[in-house]
């Protein structure tokens, strides 16, 4: 009996050290998203008795797989989507296998759900892209494939399914994967795999297939299993937003917050912003003790040497490798809202831990998520009537905001380069952004409508910044936003 004690607790921690995969699938419709994850679940043996049976009872009720078992109303739940055999909602599941834990976007294909796309993407670590092998590269491919390299993910299968339907002919499976490969190289994404499969008869889904003896590669399972995330946390740049100030008793004040990126180690020196004060890590807190250093994404409480101003909303980084500090910057901007942008409506951003008013200066260009073309005033393809956001476009934009943010490059730094626009009246979120870098204050279009302190102008000398900045904070804090110019 101890035995077995001993057995179910060395099974929980060895599945506790399991590491995860998050991993979305895009396709067009029909060609099999979500009958690709049933069969992954059926084949991985991660279905219960009841859901089995509710699955062979729902396939010969409502099924869209004739005699086969439509392992697509594994994850087609909504009414909807099983009358029209397409996924309209973005359905997660969960499974492990021994290797690792999965979670899984099923995201919907159709143009008028790419905000449903970007919501299931943007935690992935991998894309599987599927494409019907009778069809092979097409329009939602190429759009699905774009939103991918816009999410900054680096790693894409691409799945060719419904290779039973032309006869699994390596030669056809070659023609869809040189296509596909010259048009994602210039997208930057580093690493792509192609894989033949069928998810109804389940080939190279889990086992590798006897139909395809020319395919050397592995069947999708196991390259999930064994695909290489560890690198896809920027280590380099530590950033650590705090989230909230710790202040128990008399003798602990620590900042609590998420490691975004970089690794922290115990007497390292940090730099608090905006203040620019130094100081170094005393500890590195946690619920389970203290730690000798921490990386992304474990959530610590930081305590330093000095007693230095930092609260919400503001920064530790590593003095050796500071992020971009501004209040203008270019970004691409996916609208989420059923309103239409309003340009002279004024949005919260919130970027990591940090919240500030702000509103979109310009936009560059939009671009049709069907052909990858930009669409500007300047080339005549947008009018003013038309150049406003509506919903699920995206475009490259300049957005000011009223406070400075601490950011780098979306490529560079997922965590500091991801951001938010919150609908004041409504609280909706009406648009995410990715941030391509800063904009210099003589190129924005206009101003940003708040009052403006020009310190130099007035005669202040640097001494006094301090004090200047603290007014200014409260004033912020009580809601009246002041722009400082040093």
């Amino acid at each position: 009996m101890e035995d077995n004690k001993l057995d179910i607790k060395a099974f929980l921690d060895r599945d506790e050290q399991k590491d995860l995969l998050r991993f979305l699938t895009a396709g067009s419709v029909d060609d099999g998203k979500s009958t690709l994850i049933g069969r992954l679940l059926f084949d991985s043996k991660k279905i219960y008795e009841d859901q089995l049976d509710a699955l062979e009872r729902d396939s010969k009720r409502v099924g869209n797989a004739g005699d086969h078992i439509d392992y697509a109303l594994l994850l087609d739940g909504l009414k909807a989507e099983r009358e029209q055999g397409i996924t309209i909602d973005v359905a997660y599941r969960y499974f492990s296998t021994n290797k690792r834990k999965f979670i899984i976007a099923d995201t919907p294909g159709h143009e008028q759900y790419t905000r449903n796309m970007i919501t299931g993407g943007s935690t992935a670590n991998l894309a599987v892209i599927l494409v019907d092998a009778r069809l092979g590269v097409i329009t939602q491919t190429r759009r699905h494939t774009f939103l991918v390299s816009l999410l900054g993910i680096k790693h894409v299968v691409l799945a060719v399914n419904k290779m039973d339907l032309v006869d699994f002919s390596e030669e056809r499976f070659n023609e869809i994967v040189a296509e596909y490969r010259s048009f994602i190289e210039p997208l930057g994404v580093s690493d792509v795999v192609c894989i033949p499969l069928s998810a109804l008869d389940g080939d190279n889904v889990v086992q590798k297939s006897d139909r395809t003896p020319w395919y050397q590669g592995p069947a999708l399972l196991d390259f999930l299993e064994t695909v290489h995330i560890g690198n896809d946390h920027n280590l380099t740049d530590f950033r650590f937003p705090v989230q909230y100030v710790l202040r128990p008793n008399l003798n602990f004040r620590g900042f609590c917050g998420k490691v975004a990126s970089g690794v922290v180690h115990k007497g390292d020196e940090v730099v608090a912003l905006p203040s620019g004060k130094k100081s170094h890590i005393k500890s590195i807190v946690t619920y389970d003790g203290e730690l000798d250093y921490a990386f992304p994404p474990q959530s610590v409480t930081l305590t330093l040497e000095d007693e230095i101003d930092v609260s919400r909303g503001e920064m530790l980084v590593h003095p050796d490798a500071l992020p971009v500090t501004g209040r203008n910057f270019e970004a691409m901007l996916v609208w989420m809202d059923e309103e239409p942008m309003d340009f002279n409506k004024s949005f919260f951003i919130k970027q990591t831990t940090h919240t500030s008013r702000s509103h979109v200066d310009s936009i560059k260009y939009k671009v049709d998520v069907n052909t990858m073309e930009h669409l500007s005033l300047e080339n005549g393809k947008l009018t003013k009537e038309s150049l406003p956001m509506q919903l699920n476009q995206i475009a490259h934009v300049v957005i000011t905001t009223a406070q400075e943010l601490y950011f780098d490059p979306y490529r560079q730094n997922k965590a500091t380069g991801a951001f938010i626009l919150i609908d004041p009246i409504s609280n909706n979120t009406s648009a995410v952004g990715m941030i391509i870098g800063p904009v210099p204050e003589e190129e924005m279009h206009a101003d940003a409508g708040l009052p403006v302190l020009d310190l130099p102008r007035l005669g202040i000398a640097p001494e006094h910044y301090e004090a200047i900045d603290k007014a200014v904070k409260e004033l912020n804090r009580q809601g009246l936003e002041i722009v400082v110019r040093k």
